[in-house]
């Protein structure tokens, strides 16, 4: 089975700082799509970010643009997403996916949720006052 684990999550105050990371024993995540999502309850998991194989593929949601970074740590074998400036609204469970493919044909399909088959147990991120 394929296993992915989010770790870094918490609990910060509004405009503080988060650094989440998504990690596999079992595959090499530099070889293919790599999603963020997030969740809260009662609504749909909501893509924010993404990135695959090739150079300069990241891509961000409107909703986290300019306070959100995504990327790759190939010595640690893992894809980071940095939340800087954090909202309350950023307060959801945090999830990483892949896609067995190293790229996707059609670029805006990274933040739908239903092409990715393997996820992660998600990580608590919860921003309050």
């Amino acid at each position: 089975q394929v296993q992915l684990v989010e770790s870094g999550g918490g609990s910060v105050q509004p405009g503080g700082s988060l650094r989440l990371s998504c990690a596999s024993s079992s595959i090499t995540l530099d070889h293919y799509a790599v999603g963020w999502f997030r969740q809260v309850p009662g609504k749909e998991r909501e893509g924010i970010a993404c990135i695959d194989s090739r150079p300069n593929s990241e891509y961000l949601a409107d909703s986290v643009q300019g306070r959100f970074t995504v990327s790759k740590d190939n010595t640690r074998n893992t894809v980071d997403l940095q939340m800087d400036n954090l909202r309350p609204e950023d307060t959801a469970v945090y999830y990483c996916a892949a896609d067995v493919r190293p790229f996707l044909a059609v670029k805006r399909q990274c933040l739908q949720p239903t092409t990715y088959d393997y996820w992660g147990q998600g990580a608590q991120v919860t921003v309050s006052s």
